[in-house]
């Protein structure tokens, strides 16, 4: 099955249009070696920001393991990843709360990375730097 036909691709290109038929510039990141980890899509809109965007299959997913490992950190720097499942209002809504992701981790996996551990971890005294 190549690329553009997997499941996942289809909910991709059906987000993308939903969104940009919503006032929003959305850019697909390529996946590549150098890019693993990072979320399907960045996109921006001039009333709400932006947001990091990956594609899921509802109930047939699954995070590589460079996602398992970068969300976390991304996170800890505050930097919210949204999952979404497809192009409809219900999930386009859920762009508008908090990041999603930690929604979508499964308890097989182990235990999520605990966010105060990891920004306790980014600096070696107590204070961010300037």
């Amino acid at each position: 099955m190549g690329k553009r036909e997997r499941p996942e691709a289809k909910i991709q290109a059906g987000i993308i249009e939903f969104m940009t038929d919503r006032g929003w510039l959305v850019e697909v990141t390529h996946g590549n070696t150098y890019q693993q980890g990072i979320p399907d899509m960045f996109a921006f809109h001039p009333k709400f920001g932006y947001r990091w965007i990956d594609a899921k299959v509802k109930g047939r997913y699954s995070f590589t393991k460079a996602q398992k490992a970068k969300w976390p950190k991304w996170e800890s720097f505050g930097v919210g990843i949204w999952i979404l499942t497809a192009a409809d209002d219900e999930e386009y809504d859920k762009l508008m709360g908090p990041p999603n992701w930690r929604d979508y981790w499964r308890k097989s996996w182990g235990e999520l990375p605990d966010i105060q551990e990891l920004l306790e971890g980014l600096w070696d005294d107590d204070a961010p730097p300037n």
